[in-house]
């Protein structure tokens, strides 16, 4: 199973949706997948109308008194599962700070869904956290929706010096641009220029797009209701990016399109 970490130190730069419309992409590719939504706010889960009853607080989880695969909510869509968010997880770093390596704990939690999952999708909070830490600890890939903006380039910086501090060297950190608006000068310059200095940014770019936006409206991932949109076609082919450089290979030819059982739930 490949854990796929989608996060950034700050917030408000399309992470959620990123997360969403990646682990659809997935699904859809003939991944059986998983989307643990980690942000207590729980948009990923409102997203995929994913909410779950009482679910489990992070103590719980943390202490082992309750295991994901209990938590497992089927979304409308095929081979797509989520873990819902819980309010209590702005309390994980608490919870984690009173065990034995803290930083392993995430990925010992995550270790059961293995046994049936090829892909788990972590939608992280924004910020750095010890809960941070173990989502680094425990992926393959890092995903970083940046803005075109210098204070996203010195986020990128410190990410990598952190990783590097860290000796985890078999983390594949997957930098890509969002919300970019490439009639502002700005964003062709920080982007011109950071490619240049960082040649491993992927080259998908995702535009700031109302279309993008109205997920939350339509509470439905954008590739699922709009493939052939240029919005559509920009994460898939940052999904595929993706796909190529962590080594998954695709088992179904299958096309991404909507599901006939979430047809009734857009709103046009």
């Amino acid at each position: 199973m490949k854990i796929i970490a989608v996060t950034n130190i700050k917030g408000g730069v399309g992470k959620t949706t990123t997360a969403v419309n990646l682990a659809f992409l997935s699904a859809a590719a003939g991944f059986a997948t998983v989307l643990w939504d980690l942000d207590p706010q729980g948009a990923a889960t409102y997203i995929l109308r994913a909410e779950a009853g009482e679910g489990a607080t992070a103590k719980k989880l943390v202490a082992g008194k309750r295991e994901l695969p209990e938590l497992l909510v089927p979304s409308s869509y095929e081979r797509l599962d989520v873990i819902p968010a819980h309010f209590s997880y702005r309390n994980f770093d608490v919870h984690l700070s009173t065990r034995k390596r803290p930083t392993e704990r995430l990925l010992r939690m995550s270790g059961p869904l293995s046994e049936k999952y090829d892909a788990l999708f972590l939608d992280c909070p924004p910020g750095i956290s010890l809960l941070s830490e173990n989502v680094l600890r425990a992926a393959d890939a890092v995903v970083v929706p940046m803005l075109p903006t210098p204070l996203s380039v010195r986020m990128l910086s410190q990410l990598n010096e952190f990783i590097g501090d860290q000796g985890w060297t078999d983390i594949a950190v997957l930098p890509f641009f969002s919300m970019v608006d490439r009639r502002k000068g700005l964003h062709q310059t920080v982007i011109a220029s950071t490619r240049e200095q960082y040649p491993s940014i992927l080259g998908s770019e995702i535009k700031y797009a109302s279309e993008i936006e109205r997920m939350t409206l339509r509470r439905a991932p954008l590739p699922a209701y709009a493939p052939k949109s240029a919005e559509g076609q920009a994460y898939s082919a940052l999904w595929d990016e993706i796909v190529a450089r962590i080594g998954m290979r695709v088992r179904s030819d299958e096309p991404v399109g909507v599901d006939d059982s979430v047809a009734p739930f857009m709103i046009s």
